[in-house]
């Protein structure tokens, strides 16, 4: 089985961190600062994993998450919804999200989130 994950966020070292731990762990990564065109970005790569943050521009993550959650061919997609918001819990469960993280996060609990959720096991938002 592949292993692809598509990370969402506007900030260079949180993808860039998220990518080297995530190669390490033998999974296909795929980053977007933005999320335009945010159902031709998943549909081109199909991943197990959709990690989104909160404040990615132009719409935002809630808004990129209930986009892709109310597309047929993607809804099925896990999304972890990540953000250093107090509010993320509720963030989350607006948007749609399967589970979610806090940032700052270390890096065992995102491998432990990322995995659970590729194996149908997320923490309920």
């Amino acid at each position: 089985m592949s292993k692809r994950v598509l990370i969402f966020d506007d900030d260079i070292d949180i993808l860039s961190i998220c990518t080297y731990i995530l190669e390490e762990q033998g999974w296909e990564v795929q980053t977007s600062s933005h999320c335009n065109n945010i159902i031709e970005t998943v549909r081109g790569f199909m991943p197990n994993v959709i990690l989104m943050d909160n404040w990615i521009p132009d719409t935002g993550g809630v808004i990129a998450t209930q986009t892709i959650k109310k597309d047929e061919t993607l809804k099925d997609i896990p999304v972890i919804y990540f953000s250093a918001n107090n509010d993320i819990q509720t963030l989350a469960r607006q948007a749609g999200a399967d589970t979610y993280l806090e940032k700052p996060f270390d890096l065992n609990e995102l491998e432990a989130v990322i995995e659970g959720v590729a194996n149908g096991k997320a923490r309920a938002v």
